[in-house]
């Protein structure tokens, strides 16, 4: 009779077990499709500490407008470098906005160059590095935006990313201050297609039709960097003064049908005096010239850029 009653109370003890068994199980499951869920939602691109300077990200959506500045310089401008990443990189952006700030130059020739410009890349990752040889009228910006759809020709589409990658592409020279805000504000409403934007040359037009656009900043959409990389337009026409070849190729392809004139947004350093240039006022775009310290410092000051520097214990600057 006790055999008999354990026996029972082992089959009582087992069905319970079972039914809680059975219940974890379910539970696994579901919490398992909530993890994966979650391990969705958290796959998002993350800015990370190397990048933060070179890519200002407003928003991250599809409808966010972004744009490739791509400063030409020269591997040894280190300081020069250095420099801009602060300009650029403590502005500030409207919502639904991406820049990218990159550095280009071509092949590295020094062994200095390679250790300087490598730890560079490690921290900032902000550089691209063309195959050509360094030269002013012998084809580096016709390599540039040839280079650019096989350099982002991962974001087609097909993978959930971007296309274009950008929406507008901008050359702009290392001796440049390009106000963002004022660039995107300015962009907004214009087309994204078949579109050439600047500071007309010569200097005293107003004709974006007329000439080509001055190699202090130019902008052009997605598009025409994809007609530049497959037209054999710009192949058979690369040497010369490198800004006018560019306008040359617009008007022999018939491209750039939608132009914008930023004059008198964009303008050179009013010192020394020229037609190409006015006094500093509040509705800039671009400051071209800026050749030396003393240029940059009154530049910055004029647009205040420090004024929303944050009070701390650990310093002032009156």
């Amino acid at each position: 009779m006790a055999k008999s009653q354990k026996t029972n109370r082992g089959r009582c003890f087992i069905f319970p077990c079972f039914i809680f068994i059975f219940f974890l199980c379910i539970l696994a499951s579901i919490n398992e499709v909530r993890f994966q869920g979650l391990l969705r939602f958290g796959r998002c691109k993350i800015p990370n500490q190397s990048s933060s300077s070179s890519s200002l990200l407003a928003s991250n959506n599809d409808q966010e407008l972004r744009i490739l500045i791509a400063v030409l310089t020269l591997p040894d401008q280190y300081l020069r470098r250095h420099f801009l990443r602060l300009v650029y990189g403590t502005q500030t952006l409207p919502e639904g906005t991406k820049i990218d700030v990159k550095f280009v130059f071509c092949n590295l020739t020094k062994e200095e160059q390679k250790v300087m410009v490598a730890l560079e890349i490690m921290r900032y990752d902000d550089i691209i590095i063309l195959n050509c040889t360094e030269n002013m009228n012998k084809g580096k910006t016709s390599t540039f935006f040839r280079s650019l759809p096989e350099i982002f020709n991962e974001t087609d589409g097909s993978d959930g990313q971007h296309y274009p990658p950008y929406h507008y592409v901008m050359k702009a020279d290392d001796d440049t201050y390009v106000r963002l805000n004022s660039l995107v504000e300015s962009l907004k409403p214009l087309p994204r297609e078949d579109f050439y934007y600047g500071f007309v040359i010569p200097c005293g037009s107003m004709d974006p039709f007329k000439h080509y656009m001055s190699g202090m900043g130019f902008l052009v959409s997605w598009d025409i960097v994809e007609w530049i990389h497959d037209s054999d337009i710009p192949k058979q026409h690369v040497e010369g003064p490198e800004d006018k070849v560019f306008g040359d190729w617009m008007r022999w392809g018939k491209k750039g049908k939608n132009r914008y004139n930023a004059k008198w947004s964009m303008y050179n350093y009013p010192d020394p005096p020229s037609v190409c240039s006015h006094d500093l006022w509040p509705n800039t775009i671009a400051v071209h010239l800026l050749k030396n310290p003393e240029k940059w410092i009154r530049t910055l000051t004029f647009f205040n850029v420090t004024q929303n520097l944050k009070p701390s214990k650990l310093y002032h600057i009156s």
